[in-house]
């Protein structure tokens, strides 16, 4: 099983909004086969907890075009680490500190990576 072209189109707008928000470090995983609850995660890096905010409100405008809304969202008071989750695709803003620590990416290496079509260096 892989991603949904649905869980892609989601990916594809986010990392552009994130990116548009000079989100950094944007990388993309299809979890389809290792979970049930999604098919991807985006994990995205943003330099400040100002950051985090704008890059959350990018995605959700962004999305909310595809008429997609996140059916959860977590850590949005401390602004440290969002969770934004559209059932195919799980979003993490993270701030550096948190993206350092908790490596994501270290998890989730064995998964094909997602190639994502945004310029980071907007």
């Amino acid at each position: 099983m892989t991603a949904t072209d649905h869980a892609l189109q989601l990916t594809q707008a986010a990392a552009a909004a994130a990116a548009d928000k000079l989100g950094t470090d944007l990388v993309a995983f299809d979890v389809s086969e290792q979970l049930a609850i999604t098919d991807v995660f985006l994990i995205i890096t943003a330099a400040n907890e100002p950051q985090v905010g704008a890059i959350v409100d990018g995605i959700e405008e962004a999305l909310r075009e595809l008429d997609a809304k996140p059916v959860r969202r977590e850590g949005d008071r401390e602004q440290r680490w969002v969770l934004l989750d559209y059932l195919d695709l799980v979003v993490h803003i993270q701030h550096n500190d948190e993206r350092r620590l908790y490596a994501l990416e270290r998890l989730w290496h064995d998964c094909p990576a997602i190639p994502l079509l945004v310029d980071e260096r907007r």
